[in-house]
């Protein structure tokens, strides 16, 4: 069974700590640097990237966390998770930073504010339909091409991707935590 942490320092950590719990993965919760020894994968999850980013700053995770990633650590990151892991973001706050572990350029709040939030079933290549719920989530704008685009949206303006990987980094617009399907938990454990 793959040891698969979880970003412990802000965010929807419960919420995937249940959905690995629920395709019997422990999910151990990470939030110091010395807990990253021996994983097989971590979870950036959703919440709000300034203050994780911040927060990881703080707890000298940061720089654990860009040596592990660079070294092949494999990541899902969901919503503010992907935004951790973007190679750019735009309209981010000054002195937002990034892992620039996975080739995309990202847009905070692409699909508006909080009010904006809203639900849309997603078709994921290889899965079929699932529950999307967009909260705040980040668009992304543009994607290199060794980014595998798993699936795409058209919220009115053109469809865009909202599930990518590119090697062992995985980014995800959406909140599949929020849901009861496992899909995306279980691909990413499988893949390890």
């Amino acid at each position: 069974m793959p040891r698969v942490g979880v970003l412990a320092l802000q965010g929807d950590v419960r919420e995937h700590v249940a959905m690995l719990h629920a395709i019997g993965v422990t999910g151990e919760l990470i939030k110091r640097p010395e807990q990253l020894e021996g994983l097989d994968g971590i979870i950036f999850p959703g919440g709000e990237s300034t203050t994780m980013a911040h927060l990881l700053a703080t707890s000298g995770l940061q720089l654990a966390l860009e040596e592990r990633v660079a070294n092949g650590l494999p990541v899902l990151g969901t919503c503010a998770g992907l935004i951790l892991l973007s190679h750019k973001v735009l309209d981010g706050r000054d002195q937002q930073w990034s892992l620039r572990a996975l080739d995309v350029i990202v847009r905070r709040n692409g699909y508006g504010r909080q009010i904006a939030s809203f639900e849309s079933p997603v078709d994921v290549k290889g899965v079929g339909v699932v529950p999307g719920v967009f909260i705040r989530a980040p668009r992304i704008e543009a994607w290199g091409k060794d980014v595998e685009v798993l699936a795409k949206l058209d919220h009115g303006d053109g469809p865009h991707p909202v599930l990518v990987r590119q090697g062992a980094i995985w980014g995800c617009s959406f909140h599949p935590e929020l849901t009861n399907d496992s899909w995306l938990h279980q691909m990413f454990t499988s893949s390890l």
